[in-house]
């Protein structure tokens, strides 16, 4: 990069400035992870809008990592946002002292500091707005945890009987943390993540009526649309997007169980994908699309330096056919071969994501009398497909 271009970028970029971070600690922002080195004091050349910061703290010799602690923040540009490693709880905080705070970004903004920041990797910026673009202030404002750090030692009491090999490992990791609630120090909360039934329960409605309510979860859909996201779509799929970052990046097993619930809730709609909310099961599909893309890449190289210790990746157990996915995915792939009449871009992102399924995961979805792939163009017994605007829905 020109010099003239890269110094325009570190002006008018956000800088995080993080004091006092121990060598070896894995540190990460978005979808970049490093190791930290003696120099570092933080990352410069933050594009504007949210951005995920995770970091786990090592032993001596850099081969032993606790817990990761993550947090979301909103970057503006030119802003310096400070950050100082708090040794006692292995954590980094905001300073307290407002005259501190101010000669560091002073320092920040005359580049007194700016051989000790690494550069955000502009190349991967793309690949970071596929997966949190739904993401706003509001989003993070209504979610994160008192305080804001995510971290799986906060979730000691949530865990209950974890059933996948990440899940397991994840419960094991806690219970033998250092940041532990038996360790005697403090222990953020856990985030606000909006309750999804698992089973729907109405008043005066029972046997049969009960039971399609539970098959087809429009019903439960709209209520929660209306009741916790005040009409929202953008709300919901954000909330979405927020639980995958913090499972993935995070480690928040609470985040995992709420992707979940969220994931299966959207999947278990029989009705709404095709009448009611064709945009939002569209931008449904484009979201896990691309959050499935991101999770399953087989890339050792996820920590600079060739260090490991926090894997960015989806664990083995999600290649399993068993896995709550495959099933979701075939069951909504089937409706969507069974529909009459189909919106032509949710049928098209469905394909993309079928496709990512059989060639990243070796799934395969063999539907009834129509092979292993959804409708090709000139089957004859494809639906019909229509293009909705804006004003359709």
């Amino acid at each position: 990069m020109e010099q003239e271009k890269a110094l325009e970028l570190v002006k008018k970029g956000a800088t995080l400035l993080c004091l006092d971070v121990p060598q070896y600690t894995l540190f990460g922002i978005d979808t970049q992870m490093f190791t930290v080195g003696p120099n570092f004091k933080g990352i410069k050349m933050i594009p504007p809008g949210p951005h995920f910061v995770y970091y786990s703290s090592s032993n001596k010799d850099g081969n032993a990592f606790s817990p990761f602690v993550g947090f979301f923040v909103i970057a503006s540009p030119s802003e310096v946002i400070v950050r100082k490693w708090v040794q006692q709880e292995e954590r980094l905080i905001g300073l307290s002292d407002e005259e501190e705070e101010e000669r560091y970004c002073i320092g920040v903004k005359n580049m007194e500091l700016d051989r000790y920041l690494g550069p955000y990797d502009l190349k991967k910026l793309i690949e970071w707005k596929r997966i949190s673009n739904c993401i706003t202030k509001s989003t993070i404002e209504r979610i994160q945890p008192i305080g804001g750090d995510i971290t799986v030692s906060s979730e000691s009491g949530f865990v209950g009987a974890p059933r996948t090999t990440m899940e397991m490992a994840l419960a094991e990791q806690l219970r033998n943390s250092k940041f532990s609630e038996a360790s005697g120090k403090s222990v953020v909360s856990g985030c606000c993540y909006t309750s999804i039934p698992r089973v729907v329960k109405q008043k005066g409605v029972v046997g049969q009526d009960l039971t399609s309510l539970n098959l087809d979860k429009t019903q439960l859909l709209e209520t929660l649309l209306l009741k916790e996201y005040g009409g929202s779509e953008e709300l919901l799929l954000g909330e979405l997007q927020f639980s995958y970052i913090a499972f993935l990046m995070g480690q928040s097993l609470e985040s995992f169980f709420q992707w979940k619930d969220l994931v299966t809730l959207l999947f278990g709609c029989a009705e709404a994908p095709f009448h009611t909310r064709s945009q939002l099961f569209t931008k449904f599909i484009k979201v896990i699309y691309y959050q499935l893309k991101f999770g399953f890449q087989n890339d050792d190289k996820s920590v600079s330096g060739g260090e490991k210790g926090a894997s960015l990746f989806l664990d083995d157990s999600w290649l399993s056919k068993d896995s709550f996915l495959h099933h979701l995915c075939k069951n909504f792939f089937s409706l969507i071969q069974e529909a009459s009449v189909i919106d032509g871009d949710l049928l098209s992102w469905t394909r993309k994501l079928e496709q990512l399924l059989q060639t990243t995961l070796g799934w395969e979805f063999t539907h009834n009398g129509a092979g292993d792939d959804l409708y090709d163009e000139d089957d004859e017994f494809a639906p019909v497909i229509v293009m909705l605007d804006e004003t359709s829905i």
